[in-house]
């Protein structure tokens, strides 16, 4: 084992700031997640708006990567992204995924399962005409998950959508947002000893049932 390797496997940290009990906690998951995340935003934690999302391959090979959250409410969890990225493509051939939330400084997790469908092309063309001008012609000028020779293709690109799109690129029809549909959310607190508090809600006909998890 390295030297680095070693202090790694040294580095502990107690988590002390909070508590999460069935008593304190909303019955819905939707409340308990709005809750936790405007506190994340009020506490300044950077990016409380980045999740992973975590996709299966035809391979059966898992795939994480970070996105931003752009809305939420009953019907789900909405993200937008290129439909011929990688997690496009997996998740065309395989429509479930995982969200992780993780804010360090409140030591809070949230993670949530269930089945992914496109949002309506009236939303994401919505979203998309409400971006800075420089991201709509991005989503012009990124091949997203395909191999490029240099970033010139990147900067090329750009200037060609530019210069044809001017003020008002359109939506491409490649590029819209993805809804995750929650069956299962666990909320996670961090405490001390490492006896942390899990709660997980799972949806049993249209309701949804609070257990505790062991750590």
């Amino acid at each position: 084992m390295s030297h680095i390797s070693a202090h790694i496997a040294d580095l502990r940290k107690s988590y002390e700031r909070a508590q999460l009990s069935e008593e304190a906690s909303h019955a819905d998951p939707l409340q308990q997640f709005d809750q936790w995340l405007q506190e994340a935003m009020h506490a300044q934690v950077p990016e409380p708006n980045a999740m992973t999302v975590a996709t299966v391959g035809s391979d059966l090979r898992p795939s994480t990567r970070i996105v931003l959250i752009k809305g939420y409410d009953e019907r789900g969890i909405v993200w937008y992204t290129n439909y011929e990225s990688r997690k496009g493509q997996e998740l065309a051939g395989n429509p479930f995924a995982a969200l992780q939330f993780h804010w360090v400084e409140l030591e809070r997790v949230v993670r949530i399962e269930g089945r992914v469908e496109r949002v309506s092309a009236e939303d994401s063309d919505a979203y998309f005409h409400s971006r800075p001008l420089d991201s709509r012609i991005g989503a012009w000028a990124s091949p997203q998950s395909q191999v490029i020779s240099s970033r010139s293709v990147l900067v090329a690109n750009a200037a060609k959508y530019g210069a044809q799109f001017m003020l008002n690129p359109p939506r491409p029809a490649h590029w819209g947002g993805f809804r995750l549909v929650p069956e299962r959310w666990e909320f996670w607190q961090g405490r001390k000893s490492r006896l942390h508090d899990r709660l997980r809600y799972v949806l049993h006909q249209n309701t949804w049932e609070r257990e505790r998890l062991a750590p």
